[in-house]
């Protein structure tokens, strides 16, 4: 069992302020990664098509079996069962899975209000909440998707194209959303093609390489 993460050991530059260390995370695919995520801040995963950026997301959210080690609040990640870690650090694919008919039925009836309060934050009617979901745009989709993930209080968010079919406003919206939860503390390890959007929201960069 790995020892408890500290900024003067650990092999990774970080600092009191250090959320998320990512340490040689890897796959058979991917290279080893290493990256410091600090509070309320957000690195930016580029790489070229086909590199593993999404594979490097699933690594970090512990999805997929790969080497390396990942610490949360000087947690390590091989410290705590898989569903606990994933409520802390949760992964949003760029098309995430629905199960049930509507967005409301994907949330407990406690959490409709803060449900309602983000829908109308990024401008998606409350009548879309109830429509059967094969009736939602892809964009609809998109920002129920972040509302889904919003809901469960991450302390980190690992972001894969979440505003790739979003017109300029909803984009300013859900980036205006994304700023205000990072005040809070809210971490963000993002995949986006858009550089302006990188640059908008973008502290850090970091570049995925393939084995060779």
């Amino acid at each position: 069992m790995p020892a408890p993460y500290a900024p003067e050991t650990h092999p990774v530059s970080a600092s009191a302020r250090s959320l998320l260390v990512v340490d040689a995370v890897a796959s058979p695919i991917i290279a080893p990664m290493s990256f410091v995520l600090e509070q309320g801040a957000c690195t930016v995963v580029r790489g070229r098509s086909g590199a593993g950026k999404t594979r490097l997301l699933r690594l970090i959210a512990d999805l997929d079996e790969g080497s390396g080690e990942v610490w949360l609040n000087g947690v390590a990640r091989s410290q705590l069962p898989a569903p606990v870690w994933r409520k802390q650090v949760v992964y949003q694919s760029a098309e995430s899975a629905w199960w049930l008919p509507t967005v409301r039925d994907h949330f407990r009836v406690d959490q409709h209000a803060t449900l309602e309060h983000l829908a109308d934050v990024l401008t998606l009617g409350k009548d879309r909440l109830d429509a059967d979901l094969s009736l939602l745009s892809t964009g609809e989709r998109q920002r129920a998707m972040l509302i889904r993930s919003l809901v469960m209080q991450p302390k980190v968010l690992l972001l894969d194209e979440p505003t790739s079919a979003l017109d300029r406003d909803n984009i300013a919206r859900v980036e205006q959303l994304l700023v205000d939860r990072m005040r809070g503390g809210l971490g963000l390890v993002l995949i986006t093609h858009a550089e302006e959007q990188a640059a908008r929201l973008g502290g850090q960069f970091v570049e995925v390489q393939r084995r060779t």
